[in-house]
């Protein structure tokens, strides 16, 4: 189980591209699919989108991947 966060949180994690941050738009707590694939999430682990602050790219994670920043870090 990874950590809780809430919308509208600031967060970072880990790509192929080195570190990205963003803002958590949307909780999951339930399986959604998400760019084709079917992402796995409960109320107990739920998934998170985020958007990018610097590309306005949407990504989904889970709590574990991410950690809580700052705003303006």
């Amino acid at each position: 189980m990874g950590k809780a966060f809430s919308k509208g949180d600031h967060v970072s994690w880990n790509s192929e591209a080195g570190h990205v941050s963003g803002t958590i738009i949307k909780v999951h707590t339930a399986d959604f699919t998400y760019k084709g694939y079917t992402h796995h999430a409960t109320k107990e682990d739920p998934q998170y989108e985020i958007k990018s602050d610097k590309t306005d790219h949407i990504a989904a994670h889970k709590g574990s991947a991410l950690r809580k920043v700052k705003k303006g870090r």
